[in-house]
Parts: C-alpha cells; sequence; structure tokens
C-alpha cells in the first residue's frame, strides 16, 4: 500500500534541544515545519542532564570552550544567539534559575520546565509533531530551476508517510547514551550525501587504567580529591573521584576530550601547596609520609598512593621510615609526583557513560552562518551530530541552541 504523501517546507529530524529550537525559529517565519524524531519520549537528553534539573547554559561561553577540527566555526552562531538570549526566552515563561559554580546555570526546579517551554513554543509557532516515527529512507531531487525555493527537494520516507520539503534539517545528536535511544542515523545521512564526517570517539567520559597501574586504588571508589588535570595542552582544576574502573569527576570528564589513547595525563593533587617547601618546612618530621600527606589529602587515597609512587620510584625500603630519614633526592621526586602524577589511561568507560559525542559532520562542509551543506542547498546540519564539542558546564546546550537558531532562520 502506497503511503500518503505530505508537502511541507521544512522537516528537522530530531526533537532534542537544537531540533526544538530550530523547528520554533522555522515556525515563527511562517513555514510548515514537521519535526520528527523516533522516541515515544520527548528530549530525554534535556530531563536527565544535570542531575534532572538541566545545566542550560553557561554564562562565560566562548568560542575556546569548545572542540573542532574547524575551531573558529563556532564563532558566527554563538555570537548570534547567546546564553542570554536564552536566559530570556526562559525568563520570558517564568523558568527560575540558579548559578551554580562558574557561569554554569540550572533550573531551580526540574529541566521538564525548560522541555515545557520548548514544546509550548513549537505549538505556537505550528510546528507539526510525528512521533514515534521510524525514518527509513531519505532522497534528494536535484532541480535545474533557479528558484530553489519553491522546489520539493527532499523525500522522507516514514513509516507512516512520505513527507516532500525543501528543507531537511538533521539534529538526531550523536552516539553519547545509547540507552535514552542515542545512534549514529545522522552520521549515515550525511555519508549517504558524501558529506565528510570526523572521527568519533567518547567526550566528557570517565577513564579507565589497566589494572595493573590502578589496582591499589580499587578499594577506595568514592573518594574525591581537588585537584589539578592537564592534557595535550589543556588544563582543569575541579574534583577528580576514583571509581572502581579508573577517574571520573569534573576536571577528568573536561580533560578526557582532549586526551588520545597512548598519551598520559598530569595531576597536580595540591595545586594549591608548594610541597618541596612543605617537604623544607617538615625536613625533621618523625612522622610518617603516608600521616604528613594526609594532613593535605583524604588518608584512604594517600596510603594507596604512597604505596605506589614509593615503588615506582623504587623507594619502597623507606615506607616505613619517618620523613627524616628520606634522602633528600627522594623528597624532591615525590614532591615532583605530587604535583605531576603522571599516569596512562588504556580507554573510557565509553559511549554509554559519555555526556557527548566528539567529532561529527565536518564542518568544513558546511556554512558556519546557517549549517547549511555548501554542496546539497536546503540540507542542514545542527548540534551534537556536528563536529563541534563544548567542555563540561552548560557549552554543549548552548550550542544546541545557537546551531538551531542559526539553521532556523534559513530552513
Amino acid at each position: 500500500m502506497k503511503k500518503p504523501v505530505r508537502n511541507v517546507d521544512v522537516v528537522i529530524i530530531g526533537a532534542g534541544a537544537a531540533g526544538m529550537m530550530c523547528a520554533i525559529e522555522t515556525g515563527k517565519r511562517g513555514r510548515t515545519v514537521v519535526l520528527l524524531d523516533h522516541s515515544s519520549k520527548l528530549a530525554e537528553k534535556i530531563r536527565i542532564s544535570g542531575g534532572g534539573r538541566c545545566n542550560f547554559t553557561n554564562l562565560y561561553t566562548k568560542p575556546d570552550n569548545f572542540l573542532s577540527s574547524n575551531p573558529h566555526f563556532c564563532r558566527s552562531a554563538l555570537a548570534r544567539f547567546t546564553p542570554q538570549d536564552f536566559i530570556a526566552l526562559l525568563e520570558q515563561h517564568g523558568v527560575r534559575y540558579h548559578e551554580k559554580k562558574l557561569g554554569q546555570l540550572f533550573c531551580d526546579g526540574t529541566a521538564q520546565q525548560i522541555i515545557d517551554v520548548l514544546k509550548n513554543k513549537c505549538d505556537a509557532a505550528g510546528v507539526v509533531w510525528q512521533m514515534p516515527t521510524t525514518v527509513s529512507q531519505v532522497q534528494y531531487r536535484e532541480h535545474n530551476t533557479s528558484n530553489h525555493s519553491e522546489a520539493q527537494r527532499f523525500a522522507i520516507t516514514t513509516d507512516c508517510n512520505t513527507l516532500a520539503s525543501q528543507s531537511l534539517v538533521v539534529a538526531t545528536g550523536g552516539l553519547s547514551i545509547p540507552q535514552i535511544g542515542a545512534s549514529d542515523f545522522g552520521y549515515r545521512i550525511a555519508k549517504q550525501f558524501d558529506v565528510p564526517v570526523t572521527p568519533l570517539r567518547p567526550g566528557l567520559v570517565g577513564l579507565t587504567f589497566s589494572e595493573s597501574d590502578f589496582a591499589c586504588f580499587k578499594n577506595i571508589s568514592g573518594v574525591a580529591i581537588d585537584a589539578e588535570v592537564s592534557c595535550n595542552g589543556a588544563s582543569f582544576r575541579e574534583n577528580i573521584l576514583l571509581t572502581h574502573r579508573g577517574l571520573s569527576g569534573p576536571a577528568i570528564l573536561q580533560v578526557s576530550s582532549y586526551w588520545q589513547p597512548g598519551t598520559a595525563i598530569h595531576i597536580n593533587l595540591l595545586p594549591q601547596h608548594d610541597f618541596p617547601a612543605i617537604f623544607q618546612a617538615q625536613r625533621q618530621s618523625n612522622q610518617l609520609l603516608p600521616n604528613l600527606l594526609a594532613n593535605y589529602l583524604p588518608r584512604r587515597f594517600v596510603q594507596a598512593w604512597c604505596n605506589m609512587v614509593l615503588t615506582r620510584l623504587s623507594l619502597s625500603h623507606l615506607s616505613s621510615k619517618p620523613v627524616r630519614q628520606y634522602p633528600d633526592n627522594a623528597l624532591v621526586q615525590i614532591a615532583d609526583a605530587i604535583h605531576d602524577w603522571e599516569i596512562y589511561p588504556s580507554g573510557t568507560v565509553g559511549y554509554k557513560k559519555a555526556e557527548v559525542t566528539l567529532g561529527g559532520v565536518d564542518t568544513h562542509a558546511l556554512s558556519s552562518k546557517t549549517m547549511e551543506v555548501k554542496q546539497i542547498p536546503g540540507l542542514y546540519f545542527i548540534g551534537e551530530v556536528v563536529d563541534v564539542t563544548g567542555q563540561l558546564g552548560g557549552f554543549n546546550f548552548q550550542w544546541a541552541w545557537s546551531s538551531g537558531y542559526a539553521a532556523g532562520q534559513v530552513a
């Protein structure tokens, strides 16, 4: 049985943060918009983010907070729809919020308030919802006519109908958190149209370590330490958290986006202290090294860390001796290890726990002003599916709002 055909101006695949923002803006221009999603639950990633309160933007958003193979690409969209613009939208609808730290804004209530605002704005703009629905095929028809705006370029076949549209916006997200429906569908559409996709990997994710490197820490999961973590030129000062598989916590999640397999991360366990000077002041101390360090770091962590470091430095014979019996060069080595603990992750905990997907649709193929594919009129990619990844702290939602807004002005 032949499926019914519906002619519309714009089809948006993906009813998450970027897709709904684009639908609102496109609908406000009087365009007929159909918003598709394969899930029966609307915007699950918004709902679960920020512990259910949604870290919806960051007051200090700037291009430097984003990773991309084309680092300047995000500037245009971020400049035209700013954190203050999204804040104004929430204030208009009475959503109260607060700054948690470092410019990170969260709802006072729940993330559902943001979903409700976006849905209501879509409804007011005349957006047609088609969800849950499965897209089985996307076809493109080139037209020789000079008036492209009148042409139905795309045919999107779903499980209930075929949508013929002038524009197609892909807002399908990345591979992170597959348990709520993440898939590679957007990347498959890009490849179908010969739009390059940069290498993909989990981002903002916990790091794992080999059994031999981390065996001594397996029984102290849950310990948190305020530290500075560095990797490949990026450095972050926040908590690290020991887990049964390795390290997590905000500083680790941040640096994970910069880490590459085979490279080390560097942890300054006490960035606020000068341990060479402390050792000098404690040169005649009768304390054992773990007892001295326990004045500055969690005791459960200190004992395991000291055993590991003394073994690594071939100083195990000093483990039962007071600090005053340590040679000067041994104290120098230990202080160096405190301020630069070099460890080599074996991998990450994967997409199931990752907050974002690094890489994506190559931005060199897109217009930075409109998000449109340069070689295919009417085809747009927005949000996480694009090779623009924010740091932790509300930046990825801001990219969703900004890129959705940019495409919504022209699609």
